[in-house]
């Protein structure tokens, strides 16, 4: 009887662990999910509303370079070296901006909202690329704080 009892009291506590398991791992994939969407998010919060101002300066950028064209001879010289750095500035906004546009056309947050495991990777791999057009945008804009107040 002792031994039938605690066969029992066995199989009912696996019985119950093994109920237990798929809801805890599917509370922590939910949760891994949500954290990860708060992060792509979060990505976005930072990045959007900074892109906005990169046309305004595109064009005060392409407003200098054209200046430096109208310069005579020598003076368009001397600032041939300022002009190749706004150059590359106007590249870095352009990729800045084209990379967030992009990334916000290609975003779908209800991508596989019903498999946690792929909706996990899907995530991931959006926070990367969040991150990376978050930091294109805030490098090139910090760029163009610096360049354009170096000669201003």
């Amino acid at each position: 009887m002792k031994n039938t009892v605690l066969f029992a009291v066995i199989v009912i506590c696996l019985f119950m662990v093994s109920c237990n398991s798929p809801g805890k791992k599917e509370d922590t994939l939910k949760t891994q999910s949500d954290s990860l969407e708060k992060e792509v998010v979060k990505g976005h919060d930072i990045a959007m509303p900074k892109s906005m101002r990169i046309p305004k300066i595109q064009a005060a950028v392409q407003k200098i370079i054209d200046s430096i064209a109208t310069l005579p001879g020598k003076a368009r010289e001397a600032a041939a070296p300022y002009k190749a750095k706004l150059e590359e500035l106007i590249n870095d906004l352009n990729y800045a901006d084209n990379a967030m546009n992009k990334w916000m056309a290609e975003i779908n947050f209800d991508s596989a909202a019903n498999n946690l495991q792929e909706r996990i990777k899907y995530l991931t791999e959006e926070k990367l690329k969040v991150d990376k057009v978050k930091d294109a945008v805030l490098k090139s804009l910090a760029k163009a704080d610096s360049l354009l107040k170096a000669k201003l």
